[in-house]
């Protein structure tokens, strides 16, 4: 039984690791950042939202960490990009021939030796969904990708 749970319960915590943030857990992890924040801050952080002249705090509980950060400077001030990235899942059919499974034993030996494959695969395919550019620790500008409304 013991064998079983210990399995189990790595996978239960490596996909909840997985799940995405709502601002209100983000929230709930950090209120005393949360209430520092100005009224009007803190109405958009609940709905997700940001607006010109929001700290980087605000921007981490309505968004989330950035996937990256570049530094930089514009018209001689210091600035910062954050980028927030998406993955996008491409379906494809391979065919090729490939080295089969090492761990196994086939006709070629260990690993069964050079084989023919074909069949479904899926890779993941980043693209930005947006990014937000901030000067002297504020938010001067961002852009967001527009989602398909189909």
């Amino acid at each position: 039984m013991t064998r079983m749970f210990l399995p189990l319960a790595l996978v239960a915590v490596a996909l909840s690791s997985c799940v995405t943030q709502t601002p209100e857990a983000r929230i709930k992890k950090q209120p005393a950042v949360f209430l520092a924040l100005p009224a009007k801050h803190q109405e958009l952080v609940r709905r997700g939202e940001i607006a010109r002249g929001m700290s980087p705090d605000a921007v981490r509980l309505a968004w989330g960490n950035p996937s990256r950060r570049f530094s930089g400077l514009k018209e001689g001030k210091d600035t910062e990009r954050w980028d927030y990235l998406g993955s996008q899942p491409v379906f494809t059919n391979q065919m090729g021939f490939g080295y089969g499974n090492p761990w196994m034993w086939g006709p070629g030996g260990w690993g069964g030796g050079w084989q023919p494959f074909m069949g479904p695969d899926v890779a993941y395919i980043p693209y930005q969904r947006a990014s937000i550019v901030f000067k002297n620790q504020l938010v001067d500008s961002w852009e967001k990708l527009q989602e398909d409304q189909r």
